[in-house]
């Protein structure tokens, strides 16, 4: 069988995780890696620079902003690319970029397909509490996270999973998938599933101010958000005298009930932490923070 040559598009640790799979399979190389310049790398929170391993294995770079732009399309068809691997690239593949591999072009969606179709699917995740998830290879079509299946790796969402474990989870099923369908494609095998629409649900596009909390939510609400948003993502926030204050871990309290205050108010503080009285007469106790140096001062409102 011929080598089959693989043109890699995306930026962040997806996009590596890919490059490493086509790089080891038998029967593949890669023609080319179509990323974002580091001057660009504030469009994704979790960016990684591809350049330089891509340049250690002897890969064409390809630095672009846009996939759809003329030029880019120029440069993506001199690479002579017999299927396209799109890992971690937010804008939407255009039909003229589609046309250049005649249905060919493989993504992949942190989440169990057709569920959660759409943007920030592994934040979600959490926050719709979903007890099993998946990672997807897709065939894209002209949709949103649309087209027949590849392959899929099922897990279980742990009951205080974070972002960055789920993060880590994907990228493990990621590599299987790869590994298992680098190998079926090389032999020949293009395996397509229909999604079934009727399971379909849909996840809407997340900004860093979705993460601000509000303390009239309950004590588990609140560190479901701070779980769900945490790293590699902006994360949870609220706001201590006019600077942002980020909760990256906290715990549940019992301290909220046997407190009269108001929801937001520092009710204990100690130099390693400090609790909040939270809605329902609950409590948060933060462990990890950023933007102070030290635990604000009690009875302090956040929020503000």
């Amino acid at each position: 069988m011929p080598t089959k040559r693989a043109l890699l598009i995306g930026a962040v640790e997806t996009t590596r995780i890919a490059f490493d799979a086509i790089t080891r399979a038998p029967g593949w190389e890669v023609a080319a890696v179509v990323t974002l310049d580091p001057a660009l790398a504030n469009r994704h929170s979790d960016y990684v620079d591809l350049e330089p391993v891509a340049r250690e294995r002897g890969c064409r770079v390809i630095h672009v902003d846009n996939i759809n732009r003329e030029e880019a399309l120029l440069a993506i068809r001199d690479a002579a690319a017999d299927i396209a691997f799109v890992m971690g690239w937010s804008q939407i593949c255009g039909q003229d970029f589609r046309n250049l591999f005649a249905d060919r072009v493989i993504g992949y969606h942190p989440a169990a397909l057709p569920r959660l179709r759409g943007r920030a699917a592994i934040p979600w995740t959490i926050l719709q509490q979903e007890p099993i998830t998946a990672g997807s290879l897709f065939w894209i079509d002209a949709g949103t996270d649309t087209g027949e299946i590849l392959d899929q790796q099922y897990f279980h969402v742990a009951p205080m999973e974070t972002a960055a474990s789920l993060y880590a989870k994907h990228m493990r099923a990621l590599a299987l998938m790869l590994d298992r369908s680098l190998g079926r494609m090389a032999a020949g095998e293009m395996p397509r599933m229909v999604q079934d629409e009727s399971c379909a649900t849909w996840a809407a596009r997340r900004t860093p101010m979705d993460g601000l909390i509000d303390w009239r939510q309950s004590a588990a609400d609140i560190l479901r958000l701070i779980r769900a948003t945490g790293h590699p993502y902006p994360g949870a926030f609220t706001r201590s005298n006019g600077v942002d204050l980020h909760i990256w871990a906290a715990s549940l309290s019992d301290m909220g009930g046997r407190h009269a205050a108001l929801p937001g108010q520092v009710v204990l503080r100690t130099a390693e932490s400090f609790t909040i009285l939270c809605g329902q007469s609950t409590a948060l106790t933060v462990t990890q923070w950023s933007g102070l140096d030290k635990p604000p001062k009690l009875h302090a409102i956040l929020g503000e």
